[in-house]
């Protein structure tokens, strides 16, 4: 999760997360070297050591039409790969169906005959001490490490959108639609997320938790809850 004074992305703990930080730092890379050329020019221009015949060469002109394009390229070809690999949802081992209310959240295991379940967040009041205040809720996602999870994702009421940023997925609930995502653990863990979409007064106060644990654990946690 989030640390105090942190400036860059919560621990990618999902292939996809991990494919977006990789995506930000080129990005980064692309705009400082834009950055860096355009300063050049404007110290040469300062310095008057561009003269007008420079600067209506068509050589020039040639450069600044071709080089944009080429950034274009640079930054569209791995973003169109991150959104192909965020929408391929191929056999999943697990599906969940998470359905937003004004303001919890219910989760159905479709896989289950009967596995479903509120969760609230637990007021501060009967928080335990070392959890974490406005993120920790009465009932926790469990689900196994290492595979492929998919999740539905509905509103009843208004719009929400479920979000855990350390497994690199949004998606937005609307009523009356059934949207889709999925995303594979690479480690155990419990990795917080919160509505990303202001859904009324107490929009702050629904957040997501989502426990990644080992295949055995997860089986007895899923026979213990439906029997």
């Amino acid at each position: 999760m989030a640390n105090h004074t942190q400036f860059g992305f919560q621990d990618a703990s999902s292939p996809i997360m991990e494919e977006l930080v990789e995506f930000h730092d080129h990005a980064l890379m692309v705009a400082l070297a834009i950055c860096s050329l355009v300063l050049y020019l404007l110290a040469l221009m300062l310095m008057e050591k561009l003269s007008s015949n420079t600067v209506d060469a068509q050589e020039v002109e040639l450069v600044w039409t071709i080089l944009p394009a080429i950034v274009l390229i640079m930054l569209a070809l791995p973003s169109l790969q991150i959104l192909y690999m965020m929408d391929e949802i191929d056999e999943p081992d697990l599906t969940l169906k998470a359905i937003g209310h004004q303001w919890y959240w219910t989760y159905e295991y479709t896989d289950f005959k009967d596995l479903s379940f509120d969760s609230y967040m637990l007021p501060t009041t009967d928080l335990p001490l070392g959890n974490f205040r406005l993120l920790e809720v009465d009932h926790r996602i469990v689900i196994p490490m290492e595979s492929p999870i998919r999740v539905i994702v509905t509103a009843d009421d208004v719009l929400h959108s479920w979000a855990v940023p350390s497994l690199g997925v949004k998606t937005d609930a609307i009523p009356g639609r059934l949207n889709q995502t999925s995303f594979i653990t690479t480690r155990p863990g419990i990795f917080y997320g919160q509505c990303s979409e202001i859904c009324g007064a107490n929009h702050s106060f629904m957040p997501i938790v989502v426990e990644s644990a080992p295949l055995n654990h997860f089986e007895n946690w899923s026979s213990l809850l439906s029997s």
